[in-house]
């Protein structure tokens, strides 16, 4: 049987790579993206190679009904939650009404610390939550409804808090690229 997997933010630099990798050991691979603008530079970040290889849908983290909809067509055996900071508790919801045995992966974020750090001048899971920007705040909710979703509904959902990290694909309004 050929697993499914669904990306959202399947065209940002991590998305990019996921893609390349569950293609690699032979999964089947669905990109959500969200319509912008600027048509052209949807799928910048994805190789020819792979693009031929995927299906995308267009859906909005913030409506319900059309992630219900790629939910129904694609019938994941695994979601990778990549979008930005939004919608993380409509995905959850229609994963629970359509697919609730598909394995759910989180990504969060270090904005979630803050500026705060433990003793030794460290972070890591057990350093208080305490975000300074919008995009951290965004982040804890998304992590806590996850736990949340896990404990009332014993989905499988799973949280990985990312820091920073680079590639030739990080997109151009990051600092890095600018320097």
């Amino acid at each position: 049987m050929t697993k499914r997997a669904l990306i959202t933010g399947i065209n940002g630099q991590d998305g990019s790579y996921l893609c390349e990798l569950l293609l690699d050991k032979g999964y089947e691979v669905t990109g959500i993206l969200k319509r912008n603008s600027v048509a052209e530079n949807q799928t910048a970040r994805i190789p020819d190679e792979v693009f031929s290889n995927i299906k995308l849908f267009y859906a909005d983290m913030l409506d319900m009904s059309s992630l219900i909809r790629v939910l129904q067509d694609v019938d994941p055996h695994e979601i990778y939650n990549l979008a930005a900071q939004s919608g993380t508790l409509n995905l959850l919801e229609a994963m629970r009404i359509v697919c609730p045995n598909a394995k759910f992966y989180q990504a969060s974020s270090s904005e979630m610390f803050g500026n705060t750090i433990d003793d030794d001048g460290f972070q890591r899971e057990t350093t208080p939550l305490n975000p300074v920007s919008p995009y951290g705040c965004a982040k804890v909710y998304a992590y806590n409804i996850c736990r949340n979703y896990r404990n009332a509904y014993g989905m499988f959902i799973s949280n990985g808090i990312l820091f920073n990290h680079e590639s030739p694909r990080r997109g151009t309004n990051f600092v890095t690229n600018k320097v």
